[in-house]
């Protein structure tokens, strides 16, 4: 029988050669759950983590592991330490389909941490996944800005903040620029003896970069920077487009193989992946990433290029001095409103995005009520963006159309699902919902649309790729019109569609606006039949036009 003490020496060997599968047998085998104390759970959980983050099995065993150990000492540091890991544990766990996951009790656990252990950066992470998988913006935002106010912060923590912002009405413009403004001040400064200096020599054609880490075939964004690719004078222009993931090798083929270049720059640190693209002595770099996943922001507060630019991928100011320009259109950043972005604004003649289609026939199809003999309605948004006040939107268009149903596709986790059930079924409409998940067949996807009557767009922050899948299917969308650049999107897609009648005042109006084109049929197939005819010939899918507009903007840019 191997003493007590004589175990932990061999343990403490073996985490130190990282051997967590023989910290595992040698636990497992040699003591009982009544034996361990809260370290032996500790290190058992750990070593359970460190196989891989990837395998549910072994993180649903970390957490049951962490829980004991606290349960085993819950006043003192290993306790403490357990705790800590098991709120950890637990957030990455709710990141697989299909657990369960007890969201009250990983709150709970985390307001009986001491001061110091909840302060934790890796602590409020967590906590802030949690509330996102529950779509609570305001314990997300908490969490957040405890590790902004903690100094602790690194640049994607500051980009987190600023992306999910974007969801809350009550944020004004001015703070978005404001907040933006300490993002610029919080970022890296690389020391000018370690980076690649910007050239003066002048390229035979303007050289152009987009970086980006979704350049893969089966983003949405994809779509819209296929239109520029597709149609760029290859005379004056060269493109490079700088890849931070490509996920889908194959299908990523289908943009790569537009560009002039492609260089991945995604496995290299950020000085290596800065110097890379500074030595192709770019005259623009096109950001399409702002403050989303996996961005490089802080190489714009060194500056790529000699001009640089913010487009389609966050629709906000980036509140970074070195970004010279933003992308938009007249009706989403209103004359008056330009001293809100830290960006000169590049006004676009119509839209400010321009989407390529699909390679799938359009067909005109009867709209489904005709033969439902009740109205469908529709969003295939991401769940993110179906707020209480959507919900409540929608609920009350519900019970105003007689025996209508609501249809919510996305490819969402069961958490989130699970909380807009709930909010549905408190306003009485749940059984008017008809969840379904997101087809892989691109094909698949667009039909689904044939079943759907009039598709309802998010608020404040507004659908973009489904607004144009919708209408590109000859499906009307009612939007609201927001305060700023992201929640008026849904206005700019309609009203470039000649379909201002489609767009929201206010929550009252969004509702008398479906309700009553719900109610007049003659009036909804005339609007149905006009979409479906109009939609190619509109801007919203006008390829050559706006590409035409894009680069004329950008050699006003250089010149």
């Amino acid at each position: 029988m191997v003493s007590a003490k004589d175990l932990e020496l061999k343990l403490q060997d073996l985490y130190k050669k990282k051997k967590y599968s023989e910290i595992i047998f040698q636990i497992t085998s040699r003591t009982t759950e009544e034996e361990r104390n809260a370290g032996l759970f500790v290190l058992l959980g750990i070593s359970r983590m460190s196989l891989g983050l990837k395998d549910k099995n072994q993180v649903s065993l970390a957490v049951q592991d962490f829980k004991k150990g606290y349960l085993k000492e819950q006043n003192g540091v290993n306790g403490f330490n357990a705790l800590t890991n098991f709120v950890l544990a637990s957030s990455i766990l709710s990141d697989f389909e299909n657990t369960n996951v007890d969201f009250d009790e990983i709150k709970s656990f985390y307001q009986v941490l001491p001061k110091p252990f909840r302060d934790q950066r890796a602590i409020n992470i967590a906590m802030s996944t949690v509330h996102s998988r529950l779509s609570d913006y305001k314990g997300m935002v908490f969490h957040l800005e405890k590790i902004i106010k903690s100094k602790e912060f690194i640049a994607q923590d500051l980009c987190n903040y600023g992306y999910w912002r974007c969801f809350d009405k009550n944020w004004t413009q001015s703070k978005f620029l404001e907040f933006g403004q300490f993002v610029n001040e919080n970022l890296s400064e690389y020391s000018q003896k370690d980076i690649v200096p910007l050239s003066d020599k002048k390229n035979e054609k303007i050289r152009v970069g987009f970086l980006s880490a979704d350049i893969n075939g089966s983003h949405s964004i994809n779509y819209f920077l296929k239109t520029v690719l597709e149609n760029y004078d290859k005379k004056n222009f060269e493109i490079i487009l700088f890849t931070n993931s490509l996920k889908d090798e194959k299908t990523a083929e289908r943009i790569t193989n537009l560009a002039s270049k492609t260089i991945d720059v995604g496995k290299l640190d950020n000085l290596r992946a800065f110097n890379t693209i500074r030595e192709f002595n770019l005259d623009i770099m096109i950001d399409i990433m702002g403050y989303t996943s996996r961005n490089r922001i802080e190489f714009y507060k060194n500056r790529l290029a000699k001009k640089q630019v913010i487009w389609m991928g966050y629709c906000n100011t980036s509140g970074l001095e070195n970004m010279d320009y933003i992308i938009s259109d007249p009706n989403l950043i209103k004359q008056d409103e330009q001293k809100f972005y830290s960006e000169k604004v590049i006004y676009l003649p119509e839209i400010w995005n321009c989407h390529c289609g699909f390679d799938f026939e359009r067909k005109e199809n009867p709209p489904p009520f005709i033969n439902n003999k009740y109205f469908t309605f529709g969003s295939f948004n991401s769940f993110n963006k179906i707020n209480p006040d959507v919900v409540n939107v929608w609920s009350n268009i519900l019970k105003r159309v007689s025996k209508s149903k609501l249809v919510l596709k996305t490819s969402q986790k069961n958490h989130t699902l699970k909380r807009l059930k709930e909010l549905f079924k408190k306003n009485n409409v749940l059984e008017s919902i008809e969840f379904t998940g997101r087809q892989e067949d691109l094909k698949n996807h667009l039909i689904t649309y044939n079943g759907i009557d009039i598709a309802l767009d998010t608020f404040p922050y507004n659908g973009v790729t489904t607004s144009f899948e919708a209408i590109w299917m000859g499906v009307p969308v009612i939007t609201m019109a927001g305060y700023n650049f992201n929640s008026r999107c849904g206005e700019s897609i309609n009203k470039n569609l000649n379909m201002e009648r489609m767009v929201a005042r206010d929550e009252d109006d969004y509702v008398d606006k479906v309700v009553n084109l719900s109610n007049n049929h003659d009036d909804y197939i005339k609007l149905r039949k006009s979409i479906f005819l109009d939609a190619l010939k509109s801007p919203l899918f006008n390829v050559q036009n706006y590409s035409k507009s894009f680069f004329e903007a950008l050699e006003r840019i250089v010149n």
